[in-house]
């Protein structure tokens, strides 16, 4: 993994490899649909720009990004972002240390995480989604994670849509992900008897012993979800974490408590199907008055410094664990991708570029 040279010179002009789309695509990304492209890049800011630009450290690998590989017709009420770009960078969060900039709110040297090219420099225009790091005496990796835009997911989907009680009895499905890891610590911390899913014996040793959860079980190897389902959690679910939709959901909503949260965060299963799962079972959202609520994070940035506070301190002081699964070097950076589908990683995905 490179470093950041004392010399670089806001006038040079360097070389910038970037991981681009090579063309849209249907059902699940291989890697041969991305390609390494070598650019160059000025480091000085264009004269005009009111832009910001970084050298990116660590890039972010997020399912979400699948979605903006498909060619969305115009209106397209399922797509989340709009498209990549062929043949430009792909984009997604990551973190970075500013070389120039011409705004007002960011000087060279300011470390900082938000919406990135997945390249070696990005010119960054749009800094709405922008944020300066301001707890550098942590991993620097935790921002494309526990303290971005995974971290503000699992804290605002959960306490403003769950709306977790003490005693709750808690459901969180790809329970060792990114977002999952959070979640489940974050229900023990309010309070609440919490049991993970996951593709593996080893992603269910670490709920259990590094995320502590109450319970888990590797959904790969169960023959019927409910009775898992049953077996775990025999007086019902309070609140269901959702992030892989599909046969996990339908299994949810009959084991669903009165009064019932179901937080839809994503759809990790059904992401590239042609005929995605028809859930049968969203009559039990009548009968036992269940609020069903999708999320986009989106929304939710206005409590981003809250989030930094409460997490930076709840992660010194030992009450959240993180686990990263990190690919060094840009060219590893489409198989880390792909890798999310199959559940080949363990823990948070994400790509080392560069040293501060």
């Amino acid at each position: 993994m490179a470093s950041i040279s004392g010399d670089e010179k806001t006038d040079a002009v360097v070389q910038n490899k970037k991981v681009a789309l090579r063309r849209y695509i249907t059902g699940l990304p291989t890697e041969e649909d991305m390609e390494i492209i070598v650019d160059t890049i000025s480091l000085r800011v264009p004269a005009g720009q009111t832009a910001v630009l970084v050298k990116n450290l660590y890039l972010s690998c997020d399912p979400w990004m699948r979605d903006r590989m498909s060619k969305h017709d115009d209106g397209d009420p399922t797509m989340l972002a709009p498209d990549f770009v062929i043949g430009e960078a792909m984009v997604n969060f990551g973190v970075g240390k500013v070389i120039d900039s011409a705004h007002p709110d960011f000087t060279a040297g300011d470390l900082v995480w938000g919406l990135s090219g997945w390249e070696e420099y990005t010119l960054i225009t749009q800094t709405e989604y922008l944020n300066k790091i301001n707890h550098s005496e942590l991993p620097l990796s935790y921002y494309t994670g526990v303290l971005g835009m995974p971290g503000l997911t699992a804290y605002s989907c959960f306490f403003e849509l769950g709306k977790p009680k003490k005693g709750d009895f808690v459901f969180v499905s790809a329970a060792s992900g990114a977002v999952g890891q959070v979640v489940g610590q974050l229900a023990k911390i309010a309070g609440c008897y919490v049991v993970g899913s996951a593709g593996s014996d080893e992603k269910i040793s670490l709920l259990k012993t590094k995320f502590g959860y109450d319970d888990a079980f590797n959904y790969k190897s169960e023959t019927e979800l409910g009775t898992a389902l049953k077996r775990c959690l025999p007086d019902g679910i309070d609140i269901y974490f959702d992030s892989v939709g599909g046969a996990t959901l339908d299994a949810a909503l009959l084991h669903m408590r009165h009064g019932g949260r179901i937080v839809v965060c994503g759809m990790v299963s059904q992401y590239g199907l042609e005929e995605p799962y028809g859930v049968r079972n969203l009559y039990c959202i009548i009968g036992k008055t269940i609020r069903m609520e999708g999320f986009n994070v989106n929304g939710y940035f206005h409590l981003y410094p809250r989030l930094e506070e409460e997490m930076a301190g709840y992660i010194k002081h030992g009450k959240v664990t993180i686990v990263e699964d990190v690919v060094e070097g840009i060219n590893g950076a489409p198989a880390a991708l792909i890798g999310l589908f199959s559940g080949k990683n363990v823990g948070k995905q994400l790509v080392a570029i560069a040293r501060a």
